[in-house]
């Protein structure tokens, strides 16, 4: 509780600070007497590291100056005070209305005083016009605030002006104000993203010669790239960025092959989720892939498009308004993508099924083949090398020979069997588990197998 109590204690100092403003702004506005200077006469609170606050500790690490603070600490408090707002509810009395100038919005599910951008620049330039390219600064598109997603502009309708975009504070970040806890972004409602992570290492991939080197040229920009750019200036003739497509059947390896690179690479890799992303109506679809690649650029990750098909698609002759819009919504992404300074990712089980305008901007494409014989002897060997092994009298040789599937269905048996081993409390898979583990991989794709020597 007494750990709490510090992260609360920190943010109750800046509402209150909050609250002298807007009294001082307001007060000043309407010139009233005692209230001659600005807002800025009012001290901020002294959020020094000893507080020990998760707010205090943003607010030093990050070097946020007053406008900034200013910004956080309104878009919070719908969350936390909500009062600290309800003098805005105030009337101009000369025409029996809410004053334009507060900004703000009234929503019939919230009892309280939204801010807008129009509330902040109210607060900051009220009676001081000057400060106003400072202000705007603290919350545009390309600022710390907004790239990382601590606060969040929203529209209330597709037809205002920037001013009246809501101001609010991202759940995951409002979350670690109060309490010091750092969720991870895939527990934010409002990020379309996950990241995704391996055990495995580069020794537990079983490719072709040929592709192990397409990949090296990949980690070789992730780990050199850009400073070698920079330094022998190829990023005055060179586009920034990296984009690649992984093409080829189902569990050949492109997944864990992109989370193997962001391992070894020191970088996170974020797999976009197109169900959040894509949406029906008209500028959302943009809106969430900005989301993606604002904070992306920010934090350097890697962004894998698994299933890209549905994204990434074949551009169709713009005959309905439907065909227009998916148009649209392509060519954003492609803009995004050649802006983004990262690596871009792109899985499909077919090559063909992306739109060339996208291939033609790739620095590779790698095709991910089913295994040959080889290589599914190696992936067998590997699979069953640990404390779960295959009876001794299992010829993995003619098993790899006989059954052509992919590493991931090999891993899918390897699951069945090690269950099925354990049900027995033993650590040796039997020949009759083996294929029945093999069955039920091929009846996925409604075949069948015989009892083939193993």
């Amino acid at each position: 509780m007494e750990e709490d109590n510090k992260h609360i204690t920190c943010l109750e100092k800046e509402f209150e600070w909050l609250e002298q403003v807007i009294q001082y702004a307001v007060s000043s506005y309407l010139m009233h007497e005692g209230y001659e200077n600005t807002w800025l006469t009012v001290e901020a609170p002294n959020l020094s590291d000893d507080e020990g606050g998760a707010y205090a500790s943003f607010v030093h690490d990050n070097e946020l100056n007053i406008y900034e603070r200013l910004a956080m600490v309104l878009a919070m408090a719908p969350h936390v005070y909500p009062e600290k707002l309800d003098v805005f509810f105030g009337k101009n009395q000369l025409y029996d209305r809410s004053f334009t100038e507060f900004g703000g919005y009234i929503d019939n599910a919230f009892n309280g005083f939204l801010p807008t951008v129009q509330t902040l620049l109210f607060i900051t330039c009220g009676v001081d016009s000057s400060l106003r390219n400072d202000v705007n600064k603290s919350i545009n598109p390309k600022s710390f605030l907004i790239q990382e997603q601590i606060i969040i502009r929203k529209k209330t309708a597709d037809n205002l002006f920037s001013n009246a975009d809501l101001l609010s504070v991202s759940e995951r970040w409002l979350h670690f104000f109060q309490t010091g806890e750092e969720l991870p972004l895939e527990h934010s409602s409002e990020f379309p993203a996950h990241q995704i992570t391996t055990q495995m290492d580069w020794d537990d991939l079983v490719l072709e010669d040929a592709i192990l080197e397409e990949l090296l040229e990949i980690n070789t920009w992730l780990t050199k790239g850009k400073t070698k750019m920079a330094e022998w200036g190829l990023d005055k003739k060179i586009k920034p960025g990296y984009r690649t497509l992984f093409y080829g059947p189902p569990g050949t390896g492109k997944t864990l092959t992109a989370t193997i690179l962001g391992k070894t690479t020191g970088k996170d890799v974020f797999r976009i989720d197109l169900s959040m992303i894509v949406s029906k109506y008209i500028g959302e679809t943009e809106k969430n892939l900005a989301k993606i690649f604002d904070i992306a650029e920010h934090k350097n990750w890697i962004l894998f498009f698994d299933e890209a098909d549905s994204l990434f698609g074949k551009r169709t002759v713009a005959q309905t308004s439907n065909d227009r819009h998916a148009n649209q919504q392509t060519g954003y992404l492609l803009q995004r993508i050649e802006e983004y300074s990262g690596v871009v990712i792109l899985a499909s089980n077919l090559k063909d099924n992306i739109d060339a305008a996208f291939t033609r901007r790739f620095q590779s494409m790698i095709h991910f083949r089913m295994p040959s014989i080889e290589q599914r002897y190696q992936l067998w060997q590997k699979a069953f090398s640990g404390a779960c092994k295959l009876d001794e009298s299992v010829d993995l040789y003619a098993l790899a020979e006989n059954y052509e599937l992919a590493g991931g269905a090999i891993i899918n048996v390897l699951r069945h069997c090690a269950l099925a081993a354990i049900k027995r409390d033993s650590d040796i898979v039997t020949k009759q588990e083996l294929l029945n583990g093999l069955r039920r991989e091929f009846a996925k794709e409604h075949k069948t197998i015989q009892n083939t020597a193993l």
